[in-house]
């Protein structure tokens, strides 16, 4: 095989030579330093996030669904930020979708030559039934993943938007993506180990992509993830704070509330904002894609509409 310039990924860091003779508290320093850049190459690339945020809010309003593609550790990142979603947002598990070289056994084991077959990616994007409403986010630290690339051919032939998430911005992912979101950071602490600042970096931007694409949808009241599911005693508590913070109302008044409205909290909360009983919150709530705010102006608009007939 002929040998070729190593992406920046691969390189070696001057700045990290003779790491096996430092001693932890050095070794840990250098790390904190290369990790402290990690941040601001992100931020460089906050534009083409936004670009990618909206082309996300779009899908989910058309009904379409933002899917993840990876391998190795950035599939494990896409299954892991894919598996957040609907405990944090409420969103119904096909919403967000992460497809990762290898299977459900790559998630704990390295599945040798997984991400070696362009093909695979293809395929296993056809048996997710991509569409054109969808948006699918091909992440690649190296840009050059086999895998990832053949993924995001077959999605743009099927009409679906096509994002990149990389760490080498002139890789064959950032010129194949219709939005190339490159976040340079430049040679790892260990040569190539890219689960490091690379790895940081891709966390960083799919907890962009998700949250941001969220609260677009309505998904978020304020500040607060309304639409968690109140499954158990901690977060029944955090519920109840939520109602007292947002309302104004006693604990006591909270928990009656969340009595009344099954536990549902956007709907308590809608009932308390909007003074109306359960099913007219919920019946709010459905007309409105779950969003809370929208279900609360509904209201008020609708108040305002009667007091102009009087």
């Amino acid at each position: 095989m002929a040998s070729s310039k190593p992406a920046q990924t691969e390189q070696r860091n001057p700045r990290s030579r003779g790491l096996d003779q430092k001693s932890p508290l050095e070794i840990l320093r250098i790390l904190n330093r290369e990790d402290a850049t990690v941040a601001r190459a992100v931020r460089r690339e906050l534009p083409k996030i936004a670009r990618a945020v909206d082309a996300i809010a779009k899908a989910f309003e058309r009904g379409g669904r933002l899917i993840y593609v990876g391998a190795g550790t950035s599939g494990r990142l896409a299954v892991l930020d894919a598996a957040e979603c609907p405990p944090t947002f409420g969103t119904p598990p096909r919403m967000v979708k992460a497809i990762i070289a290898g299977g459900s056994r790559a998630l704990q084991h390295a599945v040798e030559g997984a991400e070696d077959s362009a093909s695979n990616g293809a395929r296993d994007l056809r048996r997710a039934k991509v569409s054109p409403k969808d948006v699918v986010v091909g992440i690649a630290a190296s840009g050059t993943t086999p895998y990832v690339l053949g993924a995001l051919e077959f999605a743009r032939g099927r009409g679906a938007k096509t994002v990149g998430v990389t760490s080498n911005p002139k890789s064959p992912l950032a010129r194949k993506a219709q939005i190339a979101i490159a976040p340079n950071t430049g040679p790892e602490v260990i040569a190539g180990s890219t689960r490091l600042k690379a790895g940081t970096a891709q966390k960083l931007v799919l907890n962009l992509l998700s949250t941001t694409s969220m609260v677009r949808a309505g998904r978020i009241y304020e500040n607060w993830m309304v639409h968690v599911a109140l499954t158990n005693n901690k977060l029944r508590r955090r519920g109840v704070r939520i109602l007292e913070e947002a309302v104004g109302v006693t604990s006591r008044a909270a928990e009656h509330t969340l009595d009344q409205a099954s536990h549902n909290l956007p709907a308590a909360l809608v009932m308390l904002k909007a003074r109306v009983d359960a099913r007219t919150a919920s019946r709010l709530l459905a007309r409105n894609g779950g969003d809370v705010r929208r279900a609360i102006e509904a209201t008020t608009r609708a108040e305002r509409r009667r007091n102009v007939k009087k």
